[in-house]
C-alpha cells in the first residue's frame, strides 16, 4: 500500500482510543528531497507537525528546538515516539517508513503514541 503524497498541507488526524474523538493538527508534508531534507531546520516554531516520507531516521543537527519525533510503519501505526534536543542523530527503525515532527512535547497532546493510528488528509491539489 504505496502512498503517493506530494510536498503541501493537510491534516493527521490522530485516532484514539474508541469512543474518543479523534485529533485533527495542521500537517506539512514534506515528501521530495529537498523538502524532507530541510524539514525543520532553522526555524523557531513549527504549526501543528510535519510529515516526511519516505524517511525512518531524522537527526536535528542545526535545529533550534527540540522536537517530538514519531515513526510511522506502512499502515500509518506509530511504533515509536521520541523527543530529541538539537545536535543529535536518531536511530533508525527498521519498520518506519514515515515520520512525524513536530515541537517537544505536543506529541502526547495529540495523543499520538505507540499503537496509535493516524490518517493523512491532503488538502487541494
Amino acid at each position: 500500500m504505496g502512498r503517493q503524497w506530494r510536498d503541501g498541507r493537510g491534516e493527521l488526524v490522530v485516532h484514539g482510543k474508541s469512543g474518543e474523538p479523534a485529533v485533527r493538527v495542521p500537517l506539512e508534508i514534506a515528501t521530495s528531497y529537498r523538502a524532507r531534507t530541510r524539514g525543520l531546520l532553522g526555524r523557531d516554531s513549527v504549526e501543528g507537525a510535519i510529515l516526511l516520507s519516505p524517511a525512518n531516521s531524522v537527526h536535528t543537527f542545526r535545529m533550534r528546538m527540540p522536537i517530538d519525533v514519531a515513526y510511522l510503519d506502512r499502515d500509518l501505526r506509530v511504533i515509536a515516539v521520541r523527543t530529541m534536543r538539537p545536535g543529535r542523530l536518531g536511530m533508525p527503525r527498521l519498520r518506519a517508513r514515515h515520520v512525524v515532527e513536530a515541537s517537544a512535547g505536543v506529541m502526547r497532546e495529540y495523543g499520538v503514541r505507540e499503537g496509535a493510528w493516524v490518517e493523512v488528509v491532503v488538502h487541494g491539489s
